[in-house]
C-alpha cells in the first residue's frame, strides 16, 4: 500500500496574502513532497495560481467583524475541514485563522505553526475590545506548536504578556522575492519646482490606521509649495471606511492633489515610475510588504518609526524616518528628499535593494518553515 503523503494546510483571510506573500512557500512545500490544502476566501489572484496543484477550501470570513455567531461558525468550519482532510501540520496567518483554526488544530492534536502578521487595529482599539481580542490571541498562541513573529516589538509584547509559552521565533516578515521585484531603472527628476515631476506612492489599504489622513494632508502642503510633485494612492478602500474616503478621494482628484489609482493586480509599473514610497502607517504591522517590495525595486522609503516599518530601511541611507502621526515631520522628510540631487536618490534606492537582499529575502522565511515542517512530519 502506498504511504500517504503528508498534507500541509495553509489558512489565511485574503487571496492577496496567498499570491503575493505565500506563493513561493507553497511551491517549495509541494516541491519537498508534501500535498497542500489552501483555505482562503476566493479572489481573482487564484487565477494566477492555476499551475499549482492543491486542494482548495473557500471559507466565509468577515475580517473585521465582531459577530460572535459568525466567528463560531468559522471555528466549526475549520474543525470540520481538519477532520475531513487530516492535515499533518496547519499553518495559520492573519487574525481569525490564527485564533479559530489554531484552536481547532489544538483540539484535534494537529501541530500548528502560527504567524503573527501584526496585531492590526487591535493595538489602537478601545480597552475592553482590545482586552478580549488579545485574550483570544493568548489562548490560541499558547497552544500553538510554534509561533513565528515578523518583528521584534510584537514578539516582545507577546512574551511580556504571556501570549506565548512554547517555541517561538523571529523571521524577516514574509520576506520578499527579489527576483519578482527586481531593481528598476530610476526615473529622471528635479526638485519639485522646475518642471520635472517627482512621484510619490502610497500603496496599501485606504484606512485611517494606515496613516492615509497624514499622507493626504502632507500632499496638500507639499503640492502648494512644490507643484511638480505627484502623490499616488494605490489600494482598495477598507469597506468600513468607504463612505468617508470615497468622496474625499474624488474631491482630491478634482483638485489635482491626489491621484487615486484604485486596487491594482500589479503595482510594479507604478513603483517603477516613482521616486519614493511613503508609508505613514501607525497600524499594528507585522512587517510592511509594501516597503520590502519598494526597497527591493530600488526605491527610497519615507516611513514611520512604527514597528514593522522602521526595520525595512536605514534612516539617512536608504530612506527617511519620522514619528508616526506627526504630519509636520513627514513634510520635513519629504522636503529633505526633494532637496537631494536625483543621483543621490538613485543611490539610496540601490543601497536599499542590497539591504533587502541581505536581510529580508523570502528564501530565509521558506527555509525556516520547511525546517519546522520537516521536523514535525518525521
Amino acid at each position: 500500500m502506498k504511504k500517504r503523503q503528508h498534507l500541509i494546510a495553509l489558512l489565511t483571510n485574503n487571496d492577496d496574502d496567498i499570491y503575493c506573500f505565500r506563493k513561493e512557500l507553497i511551491e517549495n512545500i509541494i516541491d519537498a513532497g508534501y500535498e497542500m490544502l489552501i483555505s482562503c476566501p476566493d479572489g481573482e489572484k487564484f487565477e494566477l495560481m492555476k499551475h499549482i496543484e492543491y486542494r482548495y477550501d473557500n471559507p466565509e470570513i468577515d475580517r473585521r467583524g465582531t459577530n460572535i455567531v459568525a466567528d463560531f461558525k468559522l471555528f466549526l468550519h475549520y474543525f470540520r475541514l481538519f477532520v475531513k482532510n487530516k492535515p499533518s501540520v496547519v499553518l495559520t496567518y492573519t487574525a481569525k485563522p490564527n485564533v479559530y483554526a489554531g484552536i481547532a488544530a489544538y483540539l484535534l492534536g494537529i501541530p500548528c505553526i502560527s504567524n503573527v502578521t501584526g496585531f492590526g487595529s487591535v493595538l489602537n482599539a478601545s480597552g475592553f475590545k482590545q482586552k478580549i481580542i488579545m485574550s483570544l490571541f493568548r489562548f490560541a498562541f499558547r497552544r500553538s506548536t510554534c509561533v513565528m513573529f515578523q518583528n521584534s516589538t510584537n514578539m516582545k509584547l507577546a512574551e511580556e504578556s504571556g501570549m506565548v509559552k512554547g517555541e517561538h521565533k523571529l523571521i524577516p516578515g514574509s520576506g520578499v522575492n527579489t527576483e519578482r521585484y527586481p531593481l528598476q531603472p530610476y526615473p529622471d527628476g528635479g526638485n519639485g519646482k522646475d518642471g520635472e515631476k517627482i512621484v510619490f506612492n502610497y500603496i496599501g489599504r485606504i484606512m485611517h490606521d494606515k496613516g492615509v489622513d497624514d499622507y493626504i494632508e502632507a500632499a496638500k502642503r507639499i503640492k502648494a509649495e512644490y507643484p511638480d510633485t505627484e502623490f499616488n494612492m494605490l489600494g482598495f478602500i477598507e469597506p468600513t471606511e468607504k463612505k468617508y474616503y470615497e468622496s474625499e478621494l474624488y474631491d482630491l482628484e478634482e483638485k489635482d492633489i491626489i491621484r487615486y489609482r484604485g486596487s491594482l493586480k500589479d503595482v510594479k509599473p507604478f513603483i517603477a515610475a516613482s521616486h519614493a514610497t511613503i508609508h505613514p502607517s501607525t497600524y499594528g504591522e507585522g512587517m510592511s510588504n509594501v516597503l520590502l517590495e519598494s526597497a527591493s525595486s530600488g526605491r527610497p522609503i519615507i516611513s514611520t518609526d512604527n514597528p514593522g516599518c522602521m526595520e525595512t530601511f536605514v534612516d539617512g541611507e536608504t530612506g527617511f524616518i519620522y514619528h508616526g502621526g506627526d504630519v509636520d515631520a513627514l513634510c520635513e522628510q519629504i522636503k529633505k528628499f526633494l532637496a537631494l540631487p536625483n543621483e543621490e536618490r538613485k543611490a539610496m534606492g540601490e543601497k536599499g535593494r542590497e539591504y533587502i537582499k541581505n536581510n529580508f529575502s523570502r528564501d530565509i522565511v521558506i527555509k525556516a518553515y520547511l525546517e519546522k515542517i520537516n521536523s514535525l512530519c518525521k
